[in-house]
């Protein structure tokens, strides 16, 4: 099961086809999603979450709270929106294709994969790191 919780006004759109490409790029991982909670915040709010659970002080995109057990992911994926406007300016991409960036990493967070940052998944032939 996935779950989206919001803490600013931006909302994903289609949350069936969203929990879907998760559930895909998880199996691509030879993971399964068990329970996910994806929550969206402002900097403010990930940073202060920074601080608090992980003594950075510094802006993030992404933190993970959770575990896989087995080949089941399990937690939460807190995600700034803010960082994800402004990476998607950075990197001159689509807000929804650093979004879909952002979220992927979180999930694979949970994996071996995670100590390699530079892991990418392929999404209908479009490759993001």
């Amino acid at each position: 099961m996935i779950d989206f919780v919001y803490n600013t006004d931006f909302q994903i759109e289609n949350h069936r086809a969203f929990s879907k490409w998760l559930v895909d790029v998880a199996a691509a991982e030879n993971c399964l999603i068990h329970d996910l909670v994806f929550l969206f915040v402002s900097d403010r709010e990930l940073l202060a979450m920074n601080k608090k659970y992980l003594k950075h002080n510094y802006f993030t995109d992404v933190i993970t709270f959770g575990e896989l057990e087995g080949d089941k992911i399990s937690g939460n994926i807190a995600i700034s929106v803010d960082r994800v406007v402004d990476n998607s300016k950075t990197y001159a991409v689509s807000f929804d294709e650093e979004l879909k960036r952002v979220m992927v990493h979180g999930c694979l967070l949970y994996t071996s994969d995670a100590a390699d940052e530079r892991s990418s998944v392929d999404l209908g032939g479009r490759r993001i790191i």
